[in-house]
């Protein structure tokens, strides 16, 4: 059994073996204080060690490691934990409470902070910055096979919902903005036309970048979409009046000719009912039937873990300290962010909040030219999220398939086509199937942000460092109790939404 884990392990970034030798015999602690090991998963997605003078310790970095500024770092982090699930965090305040959102958002902003912890910890101990690879040192090949296949799951499911959000809100800001019918057969007004010319044109270019460090401009515009989209939240808090007036149906096509003027009277839910003023209360604290829905939303809200580990290897200057400064800044700033949407976009509509945010903002005039905007910026802000979360989708499948192999154009272009092709059919031909992600995020998502790290951290810091009994060790268990709560309390409200025929155990990253 000794065997094949030692040929695994020291399989180099550039997938060629490599005698660890002189490196087998290293005291453990002289590994820990190094923190400047390379990963052996590597870089797969790169080509070769940078060269060493005989009889010195080889410099066990790629070439392109250490290359990514801080800056750029934080960006990526950032971009990969903002995703379309800012959308429904409206919804979730308007079930929760300002109070109680509050809280809760903290305490998963702070648990995810301490599992990036837990991850570097691990990496650091072992000198690896690849996920699956700290599978394999703490489980073998079964443990490398879990975290993969988490990951590939978790993220094809995340860029599915990315796609889908393109295919079916693309379509009608294109069709608002150039006031097209929409019952017409127009080409650019066709959904899957337009997720595969995405897909070609945009996300396809960024996917084959060979280092993640790239997307770091990308990143950086995509999070300002997401702040435009911010700053949009808080102007309408101001424009808008409680309880709002909805857009008429029977005016569209007057709308059409831009003859709003007399229909002044046709709103379909426009009388104000004295009752409706109570949906107009600022509640603090809220407890209904729909709040325990909120909290897996809540819990995967800063799910960036399968990416923590490639952008740390990439890093300039990498250090366990220097990449948990990347995750703060990132959580952070994605905190402050997820709680000012929530608050004005709640504070806005109150109890007349819907799930997705843009579509409550819809409801008074789909025709408003400041939110289709915005829909444009989180179109884009999904459509550029998409490329980061394929690259660890990637580098797991090569870590399970092709993990002796060094780096390849071939491969690499080969698997991201594959991967986004195979993502295209599943958004245009099965778009139901998408339920079935559900099931799927509310069980790899708490594996990659509680179990995982929690469980490897057990299992690979030494016992001389942190014995089995040392408050530590007890914490990560308690962590990884906590995550395997999380999923049976997802998939449970997934199973009674099925089964009572509801829809609101939405998740979404």
């Amino acid at each position: 059994m000794m065997e094949p884990a030692q040929s695994e392990m020291n399989i180099l970034s550039n997938g060629k073996s490599h005698d660890l030798g002189d490196d087998m015999g290293m005291p453990m602690k002289t590994m820990l204080d190094e923190d400047q090991f390379d990963d052996p998963d590597g870089g797969l997605e790169n080509e070769e060690f940078l060269p060493s003078a005989d009889g010195k310790k080889p410099i066990r970095f790629t070439d392109f490691e250490g290359k990514t500024s801080f800056g750029m770092s934080v960006f990526n982090l950032g971009n990969a934990i903002m995703g379309s699930g800012i959308l429904g965090l409206a919804y979730a305040m308007a079930n929760t409470g300002v109070l109680l959102f509050l809280f809760l958002l903290t305490a998963v902003a702070a648990l995810s902070s301490y599992s990036i912890h837990l991850l570097l910890k691990s990496s650091g101990i072992v000198g690896i910055r690849a996920y699956e690879q700290l599978g394999y040192r703490a489980f073998g090949t079964p443990g490398k096979m879990a975290a993969g296949i988490a990951i590939t799951l978790q993220n094809i499911g995340a860029m599915s919902s990315y796609l889908y959000i393109v295919k079916s809100e693309l379509p009608l800001v294109i069709q608002a903005f150039l006031k097209a019918d929409p019952n017409s057969d127009l080409w650019y007004l066709n959904g899957n036309y337009l997720v595969i010319m995405v897909s070609a044109s945009i996300i396809l270019p960024l996917a084959l970048m060979k280092q993640l460090g790239y997307l770091g401009y990308t990143s950086g515009f995509s999070l300002s979409c997401m702040v435009f989209f911010l700053s949009a939240v808080i102007y309408k808090k101001f424009q808008i009046p409680c309880p709002f007036e909805e857009f008429s149906a029977n005016s569209t096509a007057a709308h059409l000719s831009l003859n709003v003027s007399s229909h002044g009277h046709e709103y379909n839910n426009g009388v104000v009912h004295e009752d409706e003023d109570a949906h107009c209360i600022t509640r603090m604290f809220t407890i209904n039937s729909q709040t325990a829905y909120t909290i897996p939303i809540l819990a995967f809200a800063f799910v960036c873990h399968p990416e923590v580990l490639p952008i740390y290897t990439e890093l300039r200057n990498p250090t366990k300290k220097r990449m948990q400064q990347v995750s703060n800044i990132s959580i952070f700033v994605m905190y402050t962010m997820y709680f000012l949407a929530a608050l004005f976009g709640y504070l806005t509509f109150k109890d007349n909040v819907e799930p997705e945010l843009l579509h409550t903002y819809s409801r008074i005039d789909p025709y408003d030219t400041l939110i289709l905007c915005v829909r444009v910026a989180v179109l884009t802000a999904v459509t550029l999220t998409v490329p980061i979360v394929l690259f660890p989708v990637r580098r797991a499948i090569q870590q399970m398939l092709f993990p002796t192999k060094s780096f390849n154009w071939l491969r690499h272009t080969a698997i991201a086509l594959i991967l986004l092709t195979f993502i295209n059919m599943l958004v245009i031909f099965a778009p139901n199937i998408l339920g079935i992600f559900g099931i799927i995020g509310a069980t790899s998502a708490p594996c990659l942000i509680f179990i995982f790290p929690a469980v490897f951290y057990i299992r690979i810091v030494p016992k001389e460092d942190e014995p089995m009994n040392s408050t530590p060790k007890i914490l990560a268990a308690c962590f990884a109790a906590l995550g395997v709560s999380f999923m049976v309390m997802s998939l449970s409200f997934i199973f009674i939404d099925w089964t009572t025929g509801g829809g609101h155990a939405a998740g979404g990253h």
